[in-house]
């Protein structure tokens, strides 16, 4: 048991997993009282894991001693989410990479939020709230994800992926519809059934990430009309304008206002 507060982030150890899972954290504050904050459009996917909580609404997040461990599934998110958390808290999440969560649960539509369905059982849950130390708790779910892992193909998908992905400041769907040779209409219909946006949203989600990247992590003393332009962004007023879509702020606002946590990409508007 500790009683000091941990947010720790960690990556798979298993090469198999670490394919599909881009990191693991581990967030724990025994004294939490009420905790609000925002977290805002990324193109992963999670699963959060809580130890003794309930869940009113999307999303509040409340600690009872009795309650059994919650299981809450997050898509790719096209807005801001804000999440709060009443009374202890002490949960564990994998992040996925696009299509990874399908290489181990297929039998959902992962285009929604929810969080009735049980994606490890009572016994496996048992050891992962059990130890504070990343390396078992790493050990444990490359484990589990390893035991449900079947390879899940989607060509023209990925297809799609990997041009976003690579190379975003050169993507384009007529460029793309006529490499595929397939129209741009269907393209985007089988790109949204798949991950749950079309591919010009998840596009300006990719662009988003890539200058918040670059600006938080890589070149912090860069101005953000370079990192526009870097991007493929027509203009810093470009920029602006995408910012404020995804985030409801200007990109020096949000930046400012942004408290990073571990050592990935959780960058989140702390509220109280």
């Amino acid at each position: 048991m500790t009683d000091s507060p941990i947010f720790q982030t960690f990556k798979p150890e298993n090469p198999v997993i670490a394919r599909y899972v881009n990191y693991y954290y581990l967030d724990y504050i025994p004294d939490n009282r009420v905790r609000e904050f925002e977290c805002f459009p990324h193109y992963n996917h999670c699963i959060s894991l809580y130890k003794s909580h309930t869940m009113t609404g999307w999303v509040t997040i409340n600690h009872h001693p009795d309650a059994p461990p919650l299981q809450v599934f997050s898509p790719l998110r096209d807005h801001v989410l804000r999440v709060k958390q009443s009374g202890a808290v002490h949960r564990i999440v994998i992040v996925f990479h696009p299509l990874g969560i399908k290489q181990f649960y297929r039998d959902r539509d992962f285009s929604e939020y929810f969080s009735d369905y049980s994606f490890f059982s009572q016994d496996e849950l048992e050891p992962l709230f059990g130890t504070w130390e990343t390396g078992p708790l790493s050990s444990i779910l490359d484990a589990y994800l390893l035991q449900r892992y079947q390879e899940f193909r989607a060509p023209l998908v990925s297809s799609i992926l990997e041009s976003i992905m690579d190379r975003p400041e050169e993507f384009s769907m007529v460029s793309l519809s006529s490499i595929l040779g397939i129209s741009r209409r269907h393209i985007s219909r089988v790109f949204k059934a798949c991950l749950g946006v079309p591919p010009k949203k998840f596009h300006e989600i990719v662009l988003f990430r890539k200058i918040l990247d670059q600006k938080l992590y890589k070149k912090p003393a860069e101005k953000f009309s370079a990192l526009a332009y870097d991007a493929g962004l027509s203009d810093q007023a470009h920029m602006i304008k995408v910012f404020r879509k995804l985030t409801g702020h200007s990109p020096k606002s949000f930046v400012s206002k942004g408290t990073y946590l571990g050592q990935e990409d959780t960058f989140w508007h702390l509220l109280q």
